[in-house]
């Protein structure tokens, strides 16, 4: 890295006057860039550190050739990825809010090395609180485990699936109860009769995904069908197969349905035909489908 870095006072910077692609990720000009540490030892405001010499009541520090100190958050990073992934790997990911100058610096000081580093950045929107973004430093963050309690999977998967990825997503009562509401719309189709869906319906569910995988138009695509199996399949590409299981049948006939496989997957026709009629007795209509069978009320 020589000619890309200088030491003062045991800090040592990294020179962005060094790298002609600073910048090239977020797209920021060189006067546009702000700057990032503020220090009047530096040789340009946008020079950022790549080791921190030891300040009093700091916890963590290393003997280094510039005197004790930690590294500098940047390469911190940089210095992870390349242990466990190479010094070249395929996809870097992260939130839009790292792009500058976190990621930005990280090519910068592997490039520095000879190293290529991530040949793919994905950057995601972030998840908003009340139009906030959502961190846990500023004490609006909603832990994993109570979202599940509250809701439910099927709810936060479908509510995930309603944001482009790249795009902010507001976590609110109303965000959480439409999409809730949108589980129940898909469950409802599995109560009625299938209907065939048109030639093109997959085809045009596979190009929403293919267009940068858009989700909130597949989910609007896959909203006109009623063909219960090729919902199926489109709802378990996103881990919601669930909402087509008959789980308001009652356990009786849900397991003389389980039986009834059973018996067809031993070629026992003769009993999944008598489970069949029992079934049928009980109020309930047992239909094969791709993913083993559906249960639907009796009309």
């Amino acid at each position: 890295m020589r000619g890309h870095a200088y030491e003062e006072d045991g800090d040592v910077y990294y020179r962005v006057s060094s790298f002609p692609e600073y910048g090239r990720l977020s797209r920021q000009q060189a006067d546009e860039m702000l700057n990032q540490e503020p220090n009047p030892r530096k040789e340009d405001p946008r020079d950022f550190a790549l080791w921190k010499a030891s300040k009093p009541g700091e916890d963590s520090s290393w003997e280094s050739p510039w005197g004790r100190g930690r590294p500098g958050w940047h390469i911190e990073c940089s210095a992870m990825s390349e242990k466990h992934l190479g010094p070249e790997f395929e996809i870097h990911g992260g939130g839009l809010d790292l792009i500058f100058p976190h990621h930005e610096n990280e090519i910068a000081q592997s490039r520095a090395l000879g190293h290529p580093f991530a040949r793919i950045w994905m950057h995601n929107g972030m998840l908003r609180f009340a139009g906030e973004e959502m961190h846990k430093s500023a004490g609006n963050d909603v832990s994993l485990a109570r979202a599940f309690d509250r809701w439910g999977r099927e709810t936060l998967l479908a509510f995930f699936l309603s944001g482009h990825w790249r795009k902010p997503l507001d976590y609110s009562d109303s965000t959480l109860t439409a999409a809730a509401a949108r589980a129940a719309r898909f469950r409802e189709v599995f109560r009625n009769p299938s209907i065939t869906a048109p030639d093109d319906a997959w085809n045009r569910f596979a190009a929403a995904l293919d267009d940068d995988f858009n989700t909130p138009e597949a989910l609007a695509v896959i909203h006109e069908w009623r063909d219960h199996e090729l919902l199926y399949r489109a709802l378990n590409v996103f881990g919601l197969g669930s909402l087509a299981d008959r789980s308001d049948a009652p356990a009786g006939v849900t397991q003389l349905a389980e039986a009834r496989s059973a018996a067809r997957a031993a070629k026992d026709f003769a009993e999944a035909d008598r489970l069949r009629a029992e079934i049928l007795a009980a109020g309930w209509e047992v239909r094969d489908v791709a993913a083993g069978y559906e249960l639907v009320p009796r009309a």
